[in-house]
């Protein structure tokens, strides 16, 4: 029994919900978003609330139960508060700007790099060595947050790189004569 799938997902002042079969939309201040529930998955509205079971006993069923909950959840928080990936770059010289649908960087490579925004995605610099991601949509938000990071991951004798705000890098010692 999933812990996670049993508990109903509120729906808070504001958004409004909408179940089209096995599709889920939901819309709130800062957008409007959809997903698409397995089909051995039941989505039911249920006054402020929704509410998510498996169809049958089946392990397919029981293992995609609590993630569509998970799913709805991150829905509704995303066209409510919006998801932010904070990434710092690294190394003398690295840099980021964004110019128009843009985003610039000077990772220390013979080029720079010249990353195309997605849509629904906000790309700002507050410093030249951070790179601020904002979006509604979770998923999307991490994927272009990976992408950056993937043109120049940090490194583990010297620490350069694009990292994650917060990583931890496991530092390495380097040769030794």
């Amino acid at each position: 029994m999933s812990r996670i799938g049993k508990v109903p997902v509120p729906i808070p002042s504001g958004v409004t919900a909408a179940i089209d079969g096995q599709i889920v939309k939901v819309k709130g201040p800062k957008g409007e978003l959809a997903f698409v529930c397995a089909d051995d998955i039941a989505v039911a509205l249920d006054g402020g609330h929704i509410k998510v079971s498996p169809r049958s006993d089946s392990k397919a069923a029981r293992s995609r139960w609590g993630m569509s909950r998970s799913m709805i959840l991150n829905l509704i928080l995303g066209v409510t508060a919006g998801y932010k990936r904070e990434l710092e770059i690294q190394g003398v010289g690295y840099r980021a700007v964004v110019q128009g649908k843009k985003l610039q960087l000077q990772l220390g490579l013979s080029h720079d790099v010249n990353f195309e925004i997605p849509e629904g995605i906000q790309i700002t610099c507050p410093k030249p060595t951070e790179v601020v991601i904002t979006g509604i949509d979770k998923q999307k938000v991490g994927q272009v947050a990976a992408e950056i990071r993937s043109y120049r991951k940090p490194e583990p004798f010297q620490g350069k790189g694009v990292r994650y705000k917060g990583e931890f890098i496991l530092r390495k010692e380097g040769k030794k004569k």
